[in-house]
């Protein structure tokens, strides 16, 4: 083989990884603009979330330990506004909380749910927190609350979705829901009058929802 053969041969070598690198940078530019176009042209909407109902069966504070009992029971609504766009849901939790603290256990939804096209689903989980401590200037807000005949906690929904279309599934997006809740103290102590303003028995109330 002559010197010029040689460096010929060399100088390929080295062209041939960044031909490489080249090529599978040109494939990833091209899936991510293909996923770019189908996320423009669908406009994917984030899931509408109501909180239908919720029944208070245990609603206990004990201000000597500062710590509170709750049995609840939330009906929360999902509808998927998309009409092109299923949605997937994984790892759904739900709970509630007082002041920004939790107050109940995370109950878990079914794991890998699937919503149709303009679908809605509904679901009803129990909600249990057993004297759960309460920091001392809650306890003092909670006691308070409960003289003025109105309690604010919020319902909050956390997990992860997915958005499918066709044979496409997207990467996950965190889904975090806030429903509040207004627990009425009135003559009929059965319930959450749920919305904006305190009634007796139940409001159909919209919840803040970011994906």
């Amino acid at each position: 083989m002559t010197d010029f053969e040689t460096s010929h041969h060399n100088t390929s070598r080295k062209k041939l990884p960044r031909r490489l690198f080249a090529t599978a940078l040109s494939l990833i530019l091209l899936i991510l603009l293909l996923v770019l176009v189908t996320y423009i042209i669908l406009r994917p909407k984030k899931p509408r979330f109501i909180l239908q109902d919720a029944t208070i069966y245990a609603f206990n504070l004990t201000t000597a330990t500062n710590s509170l009992t709750t049995t609840l029971q939330a009906t929360i609504s999902s509808h998927n506004p998309n009409s092109r766009i299923s949605i997937l849901y994984e790892q759904i939790h739900v709970y509630a909380s007082y002041r920004r603290q939790q107050i109940t256990l995370p109950a878990l939804l079914p794991a890998n749910t699937y919503q149709g096209h303009r679908d809605t689903i509904v679901w009803s989980p129990f909600l249990y927190g057993s004297s759960v401590p309460l920091a001392t200037y809650h306890s003092g807000y909670l006691n308070k609350d409960q003289t003025a005949g109105t309690v604010l906690i919020n319902i909050r929904v956390s997990g992860r979705i997915r958005w499918k279309v066709g044979a496409f599934v997207s990467w996950r997006y965190h889904l975090s829901v806030n429903c509040p809740a207004y627990i009425n103290f009135g003559e009929k102590n059965n319930g959450i009058a749920v919305g904006p303003a305190v009634i007796k028995y139940q409001l159909i109330m919209s919840c803040g929802v970011h994906v």
